[in-house]
This record gives C-alpha cells, sequence and structure tokens, in this order.
C-alpha cells in the first residue's frame, strides 16, 4: 500500500463561481471535508436553509448576521477574526453587512454545492 500524499493549493488557481450578482466562491472538497471561500456583497441574502453537514464560518473581512433557528429568533453577527459553529440541520440564514470574505468549512461535504443542486443560493 504507498503512502499517503498531502496536496498544495492555491485558491488563486481555483475557479470563482459566481452564483448571483452579489454572491460567488472557490470551494475543495476531500472525500470527507470541503473548504470554501465565499464572497459576499453588502446586502446579499443567503435565505434560510439547513444541511446535515456541521459548519464552521470563519470570517476573514466584513460581517455577516446570521439568524439561527427554525422562527429565526437567535442572532449572531459575526465580524472578521471570528468564527461561527453551524451543527446540522440547524435551520440558518444570512445578510452580508458589509462586503464580506469568509471561509466556510463543512463535513462531510456538500453534496449540493458539489452537483449545483443548491438552488437557494442561485435565487435572485
Amino acid at each position: 500500500m504507498s503512502e499517503p500524499r498531502a496536496t498544495h493549493h492555491r485558491w488563486d488557481d481555483l475557479p470563482k463561481e459566481p452564483l448571483k450578482d452579489d454572491l460567488s466562491r472557490r470551494l475543495l472538497s476531500t472525500d470527507r471535508m470541503m473548504i470554501a471561500q465565499v464572497f459576499l456583497e453588502q446586502g446579499c441574502i443567503v435565505p434560510r436553509h439547513s444541511h446535515e453537514n456541521e459548519q464552521l464560518t470563519y470570517i476573514l473581512e466584513g460581517t455577516l448576521r446570521f439568524w439561527l433557528g427554525e422562527d429565526e429568533s437567535e442572532t449572531v453577527d459575526v465580524r472578521a477574526g471570528e468564527v461561527l459553529h453551524i451543527p446540522p440541520w440547524l435551520p440558518h440564514k444570512a445578510e452580508a453587512l458589509e462586503t464580506t470574505l469568509d471561509v466556510d468549512i463543512f463535513t462531510p461535504p456538500r453534496q449540493d454545492w458539489l452537483d449545483g443542486s443548491d438552488a437557494y443560493l442561485r435565487s435572485k
């Protein structure tokens, strides 16, 4: 059996996928994890959704406001240098309070992001 090998990637070498006018992403997926750069213009709304994947959202630039729970009763503003953990199946939506760059990490990988069936992100 061969020894596992590390793989080196550069974000700038990965294609930037436009989802709608104010939202785009780059992603990298392995068998058990996914990492994505998500670019949101101020005012961009990510509609309420939930998924089986555990999620970490790390804000590099800007601020995202999240509404959490089925009734969206909990809100949290996540700013540059902060991380939000979203457990599996927790409904959430977000709004970019300013132009934002975040890094999302998912386990397992988001199949809907890989196969393009993430229509909730692509609607105007």
